[in-house]
């Protein structure tokens, strides 16, 4: 789907590629070979569970000038490509990063009454704000206060549950933040499938669109 002259694609899972004058992946996990024009000008990974930190996947995308931003977890992993990458920026919650284009915001990403994600560990979220539209991926996360009042454009949300919130808890936050688009992620894979993003799109306000494949 396209916004105001940016272009969102699901990976699948929860990866994304953004493009506008410039190509941002979040999270890419098992996506195919990609021509050296499409490889990303920034790569974001919220955390290091390896379905969000997959280096095969990185190697794919990285080209000379890419940036990667990521949180310190994933540091140890991304050891062994650090060579193939230009630079390397650590964020925590609530940290911002200006690249001119593009502008990064990190949000808090966590579980509430799960242990996979936990809170001290500083997980993010992550607004991406390129051409004037902000695009908030969630990351691995419950429904927790401190995403409910995020601005967004569009919102790139999980429905899968299990390690994230469910269908009906991404619809709340939908319908809370009311982004004018909603892509649901995190399903299809690992966890959830599409009956949980028909779910999502049963429960969201009619007002907001629902994009999914």
């Amino acid at each position: 789907m396209e916004i105001n002259g940016v272009k969102i694609k699901w990976l699948g899972h929860a990866g994304f590629k953004i493009s506008n004058s410039k190509i941002v992946y979040i999270d890419p996990f098992k996506i195919s070979e990609v021509s050296e024009e499409e490889k990303g000008d920034f790569i974001l990974i919220t955390h290091e569970h390896y379905d969000h930190c997959s280096i095969e996947d990185v190697q794919k995308l990285v080209k000379q000038d890419t940036i990667v931003v990521t949180v310190a977890d994933c540091q140890s992993k991304l050891s062994s490509v650090v060579n193939l990458i230009k630079d390397v920026k650590l964020v925590k919650p609530y940290d911002n990063l200006d690249f001119g284009e593009v502008k990064i915001k990190a949000v808090p990403a966590y579980n509430k009454d799960k242990e996979f994600h936990p809170k001290s560990n500083e997980w993010v979220g992550f607004v991406v704000e390129i051409n004037g539209v902000k695009i908030y991926h969630t990351g691995d996360t419950d429904l927790i206060d401190e995403i409910k009042e995020v601005e967004a454009d569009v919102l790139l949300v999980p429905v899968g549950g299990t390690y994230t919130m469910n269908a009906e808890e991404a619809a709340e936050l939908a319908n809370t933040i009311k982004p004018k688009i909603a892509i649901p992620m995190h399903y299809g894979s690992i966890v959830g499938s599409k009956e949980d993003a028909l779910k999502f799109k049963e429960l969201v306000e009619p007002g907001i669109k629902v994009f999914f494949e």
